[in-house]
């Protein structure tokens, strides 16, 4: 009993966790259908949550042993250190949607749990800072080039009003408004693979750490905390994902259905490629964002992008949560290491 009470705090941490993902990863993966009106609102949670169980169950593992393991060592995960790793999460997270910037959950859980463990003397440096980091640094990348040269020297020369027709005409196309709901489901897959290993790498390791086993029933750890944490994420999405949807949806004015639908199939892709291929934590709201400043940048030019306050405030806002994350942890772990 003792140590189920003592297990309490970070499993409820990251089931809190959990549920505020759920609510912007709904936003980044249905916004666009749901501001086209071919979506009601009682199916987004359902469908979000059924893509997001079927992505962590299939693709999840890789991400959840990456941050469960090879940042820090397992038996390091205790319920105390956990606790701190989450609640610096959540905090950061929060700080965001206050300042009303979609932050990156990967990033600030990568760093919170180096924070952890350069406090500790025991941060894995090899996999942070050659195999995690770099990547942080291509997919973005990647996705702004595939998107910028998209949208500047391909469709430009494909003469079709389904490329440009707005979120009211989009029923004239039957196809698009079928390829827009797919590549919703394709997002919220993808985010089931990547980001439900936030809450559920450091849960498993813990796990492991405080039972001493590596499967129960025929399951890996890492696998049984990735279908507990799931269904958080749709939970999320019912309670509080409808209003950061709605606003998501309903006020974008500059980007078509068609180059909805194409930033969706560019991010989703590189995000499950991340997830079953590299095992890396990454951000889908930087890669989401990075192909909204490639379009940007074909429609406004570069100098316009990159005075408008909103873009300023994302980009100062992505690098600064992270490193916050990093530095409270490390604090935090610190102090707790204090003698009494």
């Amino acid at each position: 009993m003792e140590i189920v009470s003592t297990l309490l705090i970070p499993f409820l941490l990251a089931l809190f966790l959990s549920i505020n993902m759920g609510a912007s990863g709904t936003s980044t993966s249905f916004a666009a259908a749901y501001g086209a009106d071919i979506l009601k609102k009682k199916w987004i949670p359902i469908l979000f949550g059924i893509m997001v169980i079927a992505g962590a169950f299939i693709g999840g593992k890789e991400v959840s042993l990456t941050l469960g393991e090879g940042i820090l060592a397992p038996e390091l995960f205790t319920p105390l250190y956990t606790s701190i790793i989450l609640f610096t999460i959540t905090i950061s997270l929060f700080a965001a949607n206050l300042m009303g910037v979609p932050q990156s959950t990967s990033q600030t859980t990568v760093l919170a749990i180096a924070g952890g463990a350069a406090a500790l003397g025991e941060l894995e440096v090899n996999t942070l800072f050659f195999e995690i980091i770099p990547m942080w640094f291509i997919l973005p990348i990647l996705a702004f080039t595939i998107t910028y040269i998209v949208s500047k020297w391909i469709f430009p020369h494909i003469k079709t009003k389904s490329l440009e027709g707005d979120f009211e005409h989009i029923r004239s196309y039957q196809g698009l408004k079928i390829a827009l709901i797919f590549a919703s489901l394709y997002v919220a897959f993808s985010v089931g693979a990547n980001n439900v290993a936030n809450a559920a790498g450091p849960i498993a390791s813990l796990f492991y750490n405080e039972f001493g086993i590596a499967n129960y029933n025929g399951w890996s750890i890492s696998m049984l905390a990735l279908m507990i944490m799931a269904p958080f994420f749709g939970f999320g999405s019912y309670l509080l994902g409808f209003k950061v949807t709605r606003s998501a949806g309903k006020e974008i004015v500059d980007i078509t259905p068609f180059y909805a639908t194409l930033t969706s199939v560019i991010v989703a892709s590189l995000l499950l490629y991340a997830s079953i291929v590299k095992g890396v934590p990454t951000s889908l709201v930087q890669l989401n964002g990075a192909c909204f400043i490639a379009l940007s940048m074909t429609k406004t030019g570069k100098k316009s992008t990159f005075s408008n306050k909103t873009v300023k405030k994302f980009l100062t806002v992505w690098m600064v949560a992270p490193a916050f994350a990093f530095l409270l942890t490390y604090g935090l772990t610190l102090i707790a290491n204090l003698p009494l």
